[in-house]
């Protein structure tokens, strides 16, 4: 039987954060760089807890102007210092709070990417992610990408993910937001492409090219105005193809 994680971008401040958790198995929880604030991570932080759902770190640039979205030039130093300072954020509100420790890490928006060409960046981002305090975090992130391979070479745990709601290149890249059709809203599209990719393992490009696509998780942003309709028509949609929801970390806790 196929198991997929459903994953949402969360913590950024959105009324309907609460919501989305509630369909999801993995919390991405903004750790207030790129947004959110003290009430958003600690109400994501609970929604988490009381849903079953794995709570994962989501640090990015501090950069609120662009979401943290827009590229910035930045040190390995300064990056590795920079994720530790935002996984130790929501640390105090998952377990400070509640004594819930966090599961995972995904970078947002900018350093996604520019951790996914940069191995320097990709390993200061490891080493970040290997100082958690109960032990290194498990890496979610674009199956291929400079951050899997420095992951793998230090021995992390790294699970690929797949965007339900964005359009790919034929290179299997993520199409800059910039292009029209970047990013998916019809519901019948961003839901047809949840379910090639986790019944098929497949994503068909901006061009109607077939890439195969490794993921272990489905993405869902949750800053899009339809993020808990599509959310909900996306869950349906996978248990109607008989494909079991369960979060990608089930698979560490049960080594």
């Amino acid at each position: 039987m196929r198991t997929i994680d459903l994953n949402a971008d969360v913590g950024e401040g959105l009324a309907t954060d609460a919501e989305l958790i509630s369909l999801v198995t993995s919390a991405n929880i903004a750790c207030g760089g790129h947004a959110g604030d003290e009430n958003a991570i600690h109400d994501s932080v609970i929604a988490a807890i009381e849903g079953g759902v794995a709570i994962g770190a989501h640090p990015g640039h501090a950069d609120r102007q662009h979401f943290g979205r827009r590229e910035i030039a930045v040190t390995p130093g300064a990056l590795a210092a920079l994720v530790d300072e935002q996984i130790e954020t929501l640390h105090f509100y998952a377990f400070t709070l509640t004594g819930w420790t966090l599961k995972y890490l995904k970078l947002h928006g900018a350093l996604y990417h520019q951790t996914g060409r940069d191995r320097s960046l990709a390993d200061a981002v490891i080493a970040a992610a290997s100082r958690y305090t109960f032990g290194p975090l498990p890496i979610l992130g674009q199956a291929g990408s400079a951050l899997e391979a420095a992951a793998k070479d230090a021995g992390l745990p790294f699970f690929a993910e797949a965007f339900a709601d964005r359009a790919y290149r034929d290179d299997g890249t993520l199409a800059p937001r910039s292009l029209p059709g970047a990013v998916l809203t019809d519901e019948a599209a961003v839901v047809a492409q949840a379910v090639r990719l986790a019944r098929d393992g497949v994503a068909v490009a901006l061009s109607g090219k077939e890439i195969p696509m490794r993921s272990d998780s489905i993405c869902l942003h949750g800053d899009g105005e339809n993020a808990v309709p599509l959310a909900r028509a996306v869950r349906a949609a996978l248990v109607a193809e008989g494909i079991t929801l369960r979060a990608f970390t089930s698979q560490c806790d049960s080594k």
